[in-house]
């Protein structure tokens, strides 16, 4: 399992997403250097609350999301088919607010 959030020994498994939100995450590869998930968010999904390291997303199949931070944040957003996008790690819960199933390619770099 990797290390989150700052590399903390917070529970780690109690933030994995592919733990925490196993009927939408799927694990695709994982080795020393990454891990790649496959998330799929159907109209009106929440996720549970989980942590990533520095990762990529790639969009598979776009749509209108609403990103939750740990800290109390909330933005909209709206992911176009085969964008990519860089993140730093971050805690967070996403909610699908569109009509469109969201599909999303996830990497997650490991030290």
């Amino acid at each position: 399992v990797t290390g989150f959030v700052r590399g903390d020994a917070l529970s780690t498994r109690a933030q994995d997403p592919l733990v925490v939100n196993s009927k939408s995450i799927a694990l695709k590869l994982e080795n020393s250097r990454v891990r790649v998930l496959e998330a799929t968010l159907e109209p009106g999904v929440k996720e549970k609350l989980h942590s990533h390291p520095a990762y990529v997303v790639y969009v598979i199949a776009g749509g209108k999301v609403r990103n939750h931070s740990a800290d109390g944040t909330v933005t909209d957003a709206e992911f176009r088919t085969g964008d990519v996008i860089y993140r730093e790690p971050l805690t967070h819960w996403a909610e699908n607010i569109g009509n469109t199933t969201i599909r999303l390619e996830l990497v997650e770099l490991k030290n």
